[in-house]
């Protein structure tokens, strides 16, 4: 009778006995397999598993291969990541949680997180409360994801999801946040500087012409159509009158401003020093508007003394 080992002598008992041992994954040497990465020809278990073209790899060839891959490129310098408008979705996400946020707490809300310049102002629902004057310069972010009207919201968020996808796409996912961001300081610095500062300002609105702003100059780099959002600026302009009291035409203004001007140095940055011509406009727009908010902080102040 053929002498066969028995189970617990594991592969060195089958190959004493003259068996071939039973192959095991090379990073888990107790889990048996008889899968090879196509790559090293290594096997590999379930776990060290990674799908490729043509069978599967293992963690370190897949890796190896993203380094030595260049990474794909948008026209305009971003990192290519799918067609998923992830930041995009995300920005409308934030603006529909502040939402729901003003529906369930009521006005408290509103008066914490809208722009008001005053360096302090009596809100009944939350007692004394401090504008961006008096420190509250959060107040020159969250009032661009802050909404107290269901229309007001719809257009914008309407305008955000037909504008973002392509900037997103065309931008890569962190120019694109990066301009909605800035745009949305730049124009809550200028309705800050240039609107009475005991004036509650909310709203998307100042991003959104951000993204208006950075289109045209996209449009323009590649001789592309811009009627197709003729009928979206005509909505935010009937947005402007209908909600006059908590939106400001200086703030559309900055944004839009912004958007161009991110939008010029982003479409026609030399290629050979791109990411560092956008970084730089970047930190100009974003050190003017600082510079402005500075400004009109000192100037209340001082009227205030």
């Amino acid at each position: 009778m053929t002498d066969q080992p028995r189970p617990d002598e594991g592969p060195e008992a089958s190959q004493s006995s003259g068996h071939p041992p039973v192959p095991t994954c090379y990073r888990h040497p107790e889990r048996e397999t008889y899968i090879r990465c196509q790559r090293c020809d290594r096997t590999i278990c379930p776990d060290c598993q990674r799908q490729a073209a043509v069978g599967f790899q293992c963690v370190e060839c897949v890796r190896e291969g993203a380094r030595s891959t260049p990474t794909a490129r948008t026209r305009f310098g971003g990192v290519v990541r799918g067609e998923g408008a992830l930041v995009t979705k995300v920005l409308i996400g934030l603006n529909l949680v502040v939402f729901l946020l003003t529906v369930v707490l009521g006005r408290s809300v509103e008066q914490q997180l809208s722009l008001v310049g005053n360096r302090f102002f009596f809100a009944d629902a939350v007692g004394e409360s401090f504008g961006v004057a008096g420190g509250a310069y959060w107040r020159l972010l969250t009032s661009a994801f802050l909404h107290v009207e269901i229309w007001h919201l719809a257009i914008n968020m309407f305008s955000l999801w037909v504008l973002g996808p392509p900037l997103e796409r065309l931008l890569g996912r962190l120019r694109f946040a990066g301009l909605y961001l800035v745009a949305a300081l730049a124009g809550s610095a200028v309705a800050y500087a240039f609107t009475s500062p005991l004036t509650p300002i909310l709203g998307a609105s100042g991003a959104v012409f951000g993204l208006f702003g950075a289109t045209v100059m996209m449009a323009r780099r590649m001789r592309a159509d811009m009627s197709w959002f003729l009928g979206i600026l005509l909505m935010n302009v009937v947005l402007n009158v209908v909600f006059r009291h908590f939106l400001s035409w200086q703030g559309h203004l900055g944004g839009f401003v912004a958007g161009l001007a991110l939008g010029a140095v982003i479409a026609y940055a030399p290629r050979e020093r791109r990411d560092l011509v956008q970084g730089l406009g970047f930190a100009g727009v974003l050190l003017a508007s600082i510079a402005l908010i500075l400004w009109r902080t000192a100037q209340i102040n001082a009227g205030l003394a």
